[in-house]
C-alpha cells in the first residue's frame, strides 16, 4: 500500500540533492528497495538514515528556502525560472516528453527525479511533495463543457470537475483539490480566453473558484516589454486565502520601451550557413505569401530586422522558420539559431546561460513551447508578498489548513457528488 505522507527517506533524500537511483547507490541497496523506502512500504535500517543525514548536512549550503514549490508541464523550466528568482524552491517536476526532459535535467540541479505523465500522479496525488505554490503551463484541449453555464443559472451542484474530465486541466484541479497550495499560477495561451465562445475559460474559472474555493484573477501580458517578440499569454493566479493582491493594477512596462531584435541576435560572422534558407525554401515561401497576398490573405512569411519586434515564436519553427525570418542584406534570409531563441524567450539573458543539447528540431519545439521568463519573473514579483504574507498566516492556523486539506480531498467531494 502506497503512503500519502512524505517519508523520513524522501525528507533526507531531498536534502542531500539525491535522486532515488543516487541514493540507492550511496546506500547499497537495489532501487527497489529504494524506491519502498520513497514510497513508505518499508523502512530504511537506522546506518542507512544516518548516512543520508551526514550527505545532508553537508550539502546544506544552499540559501534557506523561503517557499516549496511544483512545476507541472514543466516544459523546459521557464515558470520554474520566474519563481526560483523570488526565493523558490522546486520540489517537484512533471514533463512528459523526453527531449524537454533532457534539456530540463541538462539546466537545473535537481533533487528530485522528473515525473512523466501527469496522469499518474493527478490519480494519487500523494506521490507529489508538501509545497506552497502550484506551477502548470497546462495545454488547452477541447473538453466537454455541454450544460454548465445553465447549471450554473439555475444554481445546480454538478459533480466535482465532472465538465472537464479526461483533459489535462482536470489532472491539475485534481493536485490543486488534494494538497491546497497557498497560491497557484496557471499559464496558456491568449484565445484561451475566447475558446468556443468564452464557454472553455467560464468553466475553468467555475472549478478554480466556485468548486476548489480559491481566489482568482488572471491577466493577458505580452512579452514586448521584456523581449523582442510579441507574445501574449493568459496567466491565472489564484490564493487559497483573501489577499490585496490586484492583477489588474499591475503596471505593465512600456513596451515601446523594450528591446529590439537586434539585441539577441549572434555576431553575423559567427551564425553557421545552414541557418540561411535554402534558394528553393526563399522561392516557395515568395510565392506562397505572393499567392495569398493576391487573394486579399495575410499568410506568409516575416521578415525582421535588428530594429525590429517578432512575431511570437511558434512550435512548428523548425519546419521552416517563416514566422520569424532574420533579414540579411545581399544575402537570402535566415532562422533563428537555438541560442537566439533562447534569447529571444528570455532563458539566455544577462548572467544566465541556457544550455542546448538536444536536436535544433527538439531545441524549436521546446522554446516554441516555452514561456517567456522574464514575463513570469514579473507575475512572481508582484505575488512574493502576498505568497510570503499567506505562508506566515498559515502557521499560525495549521489546524485550520489540515480541516481544509481533509474536507476537500478530491476522492471526498467525487462521493458526495455520486452520493
Amino acid at each position: 500500500m502506497r503512503h500519502s505522507a512524505r517519508t523520513e527517506f524522501t525528507a533526507l533524500r531531498e536534502k542531500a540533492g539525491m535522486t532515488v537511483a543516487q541514493a540507492a547507490e550511496l546506500l547499497d541497496v537495489s532501487p527497489r528497495t529504494a524506491r519502498r523506502y520513497e514510497d513508505g512500504e518499508s523502512k530504511p535500517r537506522r546506518l542507512e538514515i544516518k548516512a543520508l543525514e551526514r550527505i545532508a548536512r553537508q550539502g546544506a549550503k544552499e540559501p534557506p528556502t523561503r517557499f516549496r514549490f511544483i512545476d507541472l508541464f514543466a516544459g523546459i523550466g521557464g515558470l520554474r525560472l520566474g519563481f526560483e528568482s523570488i526565493g523558490g524552491h522546486c520540489a517537484f517536476t512533471s514533463e512528459w516528453d523526453p527531449h524537454s526532459q533532457k534539456t530540463y535535467a541538462l539546466n537545473y540541479r535537481d533533487n528530485h527525479e522528473i515525473g512523466g505523465d501527469i496522469r499518474e500522479f493527478s490519480q494519487d496525488p500523494g506521490k507529489i511533495p508538501e509545497h506552497d505554490v502550484l506551477l502548470a503551463g497546462f495545454p488547452c484541449q477541447p473538453f466537454s463543457i455541454a450544460g454548465v453555464s445553465k447549471k450554473n443559472a439555475l444554481g445546480r451542484p454538478h459533480g466535482f470537475l465532472c465538465d472537464t474530465q479526461g483533459t489535462l486541466f482536470f489532472d491539475t484541479a485534481q493536485i490543486i483539490a488534494h494538497h491546497r497550495p497557498a497560491a497557484f499560477v496557471l499559464e496558456n495561451v491568449k484565445n484561451l480566453e475566447s475558446h468556443d465562445g468564452g464557454r472553455t475559460f467560464a468553466t475553468i474559472m467555475n472549478v478554480l473558484t466556485n468548486e476548489l474555493g480559491y481566489h482568482v484573477q488572471h491577466r493577458v501580458i505580452s512579452s514586448e516589454p521584456w523581449v523582442p517578440q510579441k507574445r501574449e499569454r493568459v496567466f491565472i493566479v489564484g490564493f487559497r486565502e483573501p489577499t490585496d493582491f490586484d492583477f489588474g493594477s499591475l503596471v505593465i512596462p512600456d513596451p515601446k520601451k523594450g528591446p529590439k531584435l537586434g539585441s539577441i541576435l549572434e555576431p553575423h560572422d559567427e551564425v553557421d550557413p545552414k541557418y540561411t534558407l535554402t534558394p528553393r525554401l526563399w522561392e516557395y515561401l515568395q510565392n506562397y505569401k505572393a499567392k495569398h497576398q493576391s487573394k486579399g490573405n495575410g499568410f506568409g512569411f516575416s521578415l525582421f530586422g535588428p530594429n525590429d519586434v517578432t512575431r511570437t515564436l511558434s512550435a512548428r519553427y523548425y519546419k521552416d522558420g517563416s514566422e520569424v525570418l532574420v533579414e540579411q542584406p545581399g544575402k537570402r534570409p535566415r532562422r533563428l539559431t537555438p541560442l537566439e531563441c533562447a534569447r529571444l524567450m528570455g532563458f539566455d539573458r544577462g548572467d544566465r546561460r541556457f544550455k542546448i543539447a538536444v536536436s535544433d528540431t527538439q531545441a524549436y519545439r521546446q522554446f516554441g513551447n516555452a514561456v517567456v521568463v522574464p514575463v513570469v519573473e514579473f507575475v512572481a514579483q508582484a505575488m512574493e508578498e502576498h505568497i510570503m504574507a499567506a505562508l506566515r498566516k498559515a502557521e499560525n492556523e495549521p489546524s485550520v489548513i489540515a480541516d481544509i486539506r481533509s474536507v476537500t480531498r478530491p476522492d471526498r467531494v467525487l462521493m458526495a457528488a455520486n452520493g
